[in-house]
């Protein structure tokens, strides 16, 4: 039974400024250096088997602060859903195309003009982690930095969710998601954590459950 910790890199200038950054090189700002530090914090004493990166600028920036030590293997299917043309664009903006209430509530129909789908966003990332966990083995905690659609998708993969569902899932910058997958079923341990102990969630126990 393999435990990923799924975690979202920290507030970005762009994320501050209400911008979709997409696959753009946006950086940490300081209230996102201080939340990949708090992660840090929470992290240390993990026995982490691995530790995966999406290859953007502000995943790997909140590794450096969050794990200094570690060396994060990158994951291109864990990279940002390819926004193609809405890239850089702003989010009060986007709001009034009409593919936003598409994107909203029916994800499964949404490609980006220019872009990716989220069903491809969906299924490179959900086999991402499926394929790292399995490599892993039984017993192994690891973790992985990505983008919110990344882990909103991943999580709704693990109870069963449509797509069309995702969006009511909500990962906050720097959060933790803790998730076990074992033969039978992924076990959701945690959703968009931003405090408390983690040793205890780690630990598997009989039956998968916490």
């Amino acid at each position: 039974m393999g435990t990923v910790i799924l975690l979202r890199h920290g507030r970005t200038t762009a994320n501050a400024a209400g911008i979709l950054a997409g696959d753009t090189p946006a950086e940490l700002d300081d209230r996102g250096r201080a939340q990949a530090a708090a992660a840090g914090e929470r992290l240390a004493d993990l026995p982490l088997a691995a530790v995966v990166t999406s290859p953007l600028l502000r995943c790997r920036q909140t590794l450096e602060l969050a794990l200094p030590q570690a060396t994060p293997e990158v994951e291109a299917d864990l990279t940002e859903c390819g926004y193609g043309d809405w890239t850089g664009r702003s989010l009060k903006e986007l709001a009034e195309d009409p593919l936003w209430t598409t994107v909203q509530q029916h994800a499964s129909a949404v490609t980006f003009p220019g872009g990716e789908s989220m069903s491809a966003m969906s299924a490179r990332a959900v086999n991402a982690v499926r394929r790292h966990d399995a490599a892993l083995g039984p017993d192994a905690v690891w973790l992985a930095c990505s983008h919110g659609d990344i882990i909103k998708a991943i999580v709704a993969d693990a109870l069963g969710l449509h797509l069309d569902q995702f969006q009511r899932i909500n990962v906050e910058p720097a959060s933790l998601t803790l998730i076990r997958y074992t033969p039978q079923r992924p076990y959701l341990l945690r959703l968009n954590d931003l405090g408390g102990d983690l040793k205890p969630l780690v630990t598997p126990t009989v039956g998968g459950a916490a």
